[in-house]
């Protein structure tokens, strides 16, 4: 007999859904919204309804496999993790544990499916990755602004009188977001979105801003320019609480509002709208993460918040400089769970140039990389050399549910449990802050097991099994620890399968920032002359290399796929996907394109092949190609971007690509 239990979306994913799900003889039948959360609603989208999907697969690894002479066989848990154990008790031995690199992102935002941290810490430390594809230049950014990354409360839109979407496509990647705002407009908000692309989001818009890919900071340096100039700005604010204006001052003197218009290609009267819309306010501000994925990321982010902090919008309902929330995560105990006393050595790769650094790395080489909740051959940037480096290893061990193109190099392969197969916690730092609770809610297929199971399993083969003996129960208690003296505990979570966290839902209201002024701070203290805001564009741009520009004319984004979520589902599609090559019509008028051609679109660093599609209203010499393919899809488009660094040196620079496009015949 079927029965519905609730459950929770695992995806890293701004939403972090309430879901009920539909069990029947131990196995899952169907996947829906929980009506009953505080903020999905009962609504979910297709990545996680494809979580059933996911899990019932047939072609899901089911047994750990080892390759052989070029093929994978199926052997023993027992053979598996015995010769896995051998090895890193003598790379450790010979070499030092920082031979072992762990690469790691984050396909499961499950508390328990990332133990792997207090496993390589117990083991002695390994090479560790640092920064983010996804959002650490943006981060950082905020960090150096007001001393952290915080986020308005979902339901404050609702008080806000002007909305602007600045780089973020909510009606694709946060979906429950975009309600809240068809319900803003309806009691009278106006909604701005500047974008690249005219995206789902802008068709709600009352006002759509075309920007420029990569140029969104100078364009709030030229709305600052209008503000000022208008004599809009909150003095209040900048002379009570914060530092270093006289240099953001300085700074805007030094460029005109026509050159502004002119690189942003955005016209004057637009920057002078959108600079009474700052000043009418509340006026809130929801930053996508595309806008920090270039060279001049972190500088773009902070511009940003300075139009924001100028404007008077900061600390006040209705208002914010929305990118992240990380005080969802503060609310946790994580270094309960980590060991991180147990280190004994330690060396760090940019996650952004991993592979590089695995091919550069000496005292010692790198000869073990262990790959979790990640596909680097698909998402890590410049595939090609992501490829040659983790084929360079001595040992490359997965653990993964999917022969994905990562594990096609593994030696080997440890089949892992999909979240209805564990039970786990979940939430996110992005949107709203509610931890969900996620049951076991059917037996795992094969002989597939938790990563907590492995890592307890290698562990007791090392010699450290003991920092594993706790129950999930107890581990979930570890990390909750401080909400504990809260009042909130893992039985009223399990009850109640969710929990709202005790977090400030208007950050920044007392005006007491977490930076060394404790003043909002336009110039980073602590930072020297890297802390003062620069009018800076893309690495790849006619500005800064016009000779490559010149050869490659057209910005390249690779924006989150609508029904994947990165790499994880392009493989369960009903219908095998194709690579499609999004382009604004200026391109292919110039180049006598139509929709369905096969094209080729490349650079320096590689190529891809695949369908054209014209992308009404897109900005002039713009392609968009999502990202997340799989090679036998005719991905990944990471063939053509960069891995360089943010100018904060903790973000990836994805969008910052040049590329050119021909018809193939």
């Amino acid at each position: 007999m079927a029965s519905i239990v609730k459950s929770a979306c695992p995806l890293n994913c701004w939403d972090s859904c309430g879901f009920q799900v539909t069990v029947e003889n131990d196995k899952v039948i169907k996947v829906e919204g929980d009506p009953s959360h505080p903020i999905t609603k009962g609504k979910i989208c297709g990545r996680g309804r494809m979580l059933e999907t996911r899990t019932n697969s047939p072609e899901r690894i089911l047994y750990p496999l080892k390759k052989v002479n070029g093929k994978f066989e199926q052997i023993s848990w027992d053979q598996a993790l015995d010769e896995i154990a051998l090895e890193l008790r003598e790379i450790k031995e010979k070499y030092g544990s920082t031979a072992v690199l762990h690469s790691h992102d984050y396909a499961n935002n499950g508390i328990l499916k990332n133990l792997d941290q207090r496993f390589f810490n117990a083991y002695g430390g390994v090479t560790e990755l640092y920064g983010s594809l996804c959002w650490g230049a943006g981060i950082e950014a905020q960090k150096w602004d007001f001393g952290d990354a915080y986020g308005h409360a979902p339901e404050d839109v609702l008080n806000s009188k002007n909305i602007v979407v600045w780089g973020r496509n909510v009606a694709r990647t946060n979906m429950h977001f975009y309600e809240k705002l068809l319900e803003a407009k309806k009691k009278g908000a106006k909604i701005y979105v500047i974008d690249p692309l005219y995206n789902a989001t802008a068709k709600v818009a009352d006002e759509y801003i075309s920007v420029k890919p990569g140029m969104d900071g100078l364009l709030a340096a030229g709305i600052i320019k209008e503000i000022l100039r208008f004599g809009l700005e909150d003095r209040e604010f900048i002379e009570l609480h914060s530092y270093g204006f006289e240099d953001l001052e300085d700074l805007i003197k030094g460029i005109t509002l026509e050159k502004i218009s002119e690189m942003t290609e955005v016209s004057i009267e637009l920057i002078q709208l959108l600079a009474k819309v700052f000043a009418d306010k509340p006026t809130s501000t929801f930053m996508g993460l595309g806008l920090q994925r270039y060279k001049n990321g972190g500088n773009t982010i902070r511009l940003i918040d300075a139009l924001i902090a100028v404007s008077g919008n900061i600390g006040i309902t209705g208002g914010g400089a929305n990118y992240a929330n990380l005080q969802v995560g503060q609310s946790f105990d994580v270094s309960n769970l980590a060991l991180s006393s147990r280190k004994e050595k330690q060396r760090q790769f940019s996650i952004m140039k991993q592979a590089e650094e695995v091919l550069s790395a000496i005292d010692p080489e790198i000869k073990m990389i262990v790959v979790t909740c990640g596909n680097p051959l698909t998402q890590v940037p410049d595939s090609s050399i992501v490829e040659k480096a983790f084929s360079s290893v001595s040992k490359l061990v997965v653990i993964e549910q999917f022969m994905t193109d990562t594990a096609q190099l593994a030696d080997y392969i440890l089949p892992t449990t999909t979240s209805f197969e564990e039970d786990d916690l979940y939430y996110s730092s992005m949107y709203h802050h509610y931890v969900n609770y996620g049951p076991k809610l059917v037996s795992a297929p094969g002989e597939a097991k938790s990563d907590l199971w492995i890592w307890t399993q290698l562990a007791e083969r090392l010699g450290f099994g003991e920092d594993f003996q706790f129950s999930r129960d107890q581990w979930l208690e570890m990390y909750l620890q401080s909400l504990s003296q809260k009042g909130m505990s893992l039985d009223q979570l399990k009850e109640n399968h969710n929990l709202e966290l005790p977090v400030k839902g208007v950050p920044w209201d007392d005006f007491k920032f977490k930076t060394p002024s404790g003043k909002y701070e336009f110039t980073a203290i602590n930072k020297g002359i890297k802390g003062q805001l620069k009018l800076a564009v893309p690495d790849e741009s006619k500005w800064n290399n016009p000779e490559l520009a010149e050869k490659f004319p057209y910005n390249l984004l690779t924006i989150h796929p609508l029904r994947s979520n990165h790499s994880q589902h392009y493989h369960l599609f009903p219908k095998a996907p194709q690579l499609r090559i999004e382009v604004a019509e200026n391109i292919a008028d110039a180049h006598h394109l139509k929709d369905g051609e096969l094209v080729r679109v490349w650079n320096n660093r590689g190529e891809v092949k695949g369908y054209l599609s014209i992308l009404p209203k897109a900005h002039p010499n713009t392609i968009n190609i999502d990202e997340g393919i799989w090679k036998r899809f005719g991905g990944s488009v990471n063939n053509l971007t960069s891995s360089g660094e943010s100018d904060n040196g903790l973000g990836s620079t994805l969008y910052d690509c040049l590329v050119n496009i021909e018809k193939l015949n």
